[in-house]
């Protein structure tokens, strides 16, 4: 082999390693940002309290963010950081509702519905939900 032929391979051979360490952050960065992606448009809830009466949890919903349509017990909800929600129903309707930052609203028990961040920011919600005593 002549002297250009081994210089240029082992040129080869140094690209390849440089490419190789580039592409592996670049490819930890891809995943770290597929999970994001994954659980971005899921509302972050954190149970603070939870018992066979009652369950204390603190709802974060970020812009876009929606919760799972499942039913609503009778609950208490303390605004930390207001918005508004939109509620979609199984049918189809949808409801507006605007939480005001230190506010108390009181719900009875709702039949299914999504609801969604509809505001440009986070809204927070601290929700003191009673459970069913039959249960």
């Amino acid at each position: 082999m002549s002297k250009s032929v081994r210089f240029f391979a082992g040129l080869l051979a140094v690209a390849f390693m440089v490419a190789g360490v580039t592409a592996s952050p670049a490819m930890a960065q891809d995943q770290a940002k597929d999970r994001k992606v994954a659980n971005a448009g899921k509302e972050a809830t954190k149970v603070l309290f939870d018992n066979d009466k009652v369950r204390v949890q603190e709802v974060t919903f970020k812009p876009g963010a929606q919760g799972p349509n499942a039913a609503r017990p009778f609950r208490i909800i303390r605004v930390l950081k207001g918005g508004t929600i939109q509620r979609i129903f199984p049918d189809g309707k949808t409801d507006n509702v605007v939480y005001k930052t230190g506010e108390v609203k009181v719900y009875e028990a709702d039949k299914p519905f999504v609801p969604r961040n509809i505001s440009k920011s986070n809204i927070v919600l601290y929700v003191v939900a009673l459970k069913d005593p039959k249960k």
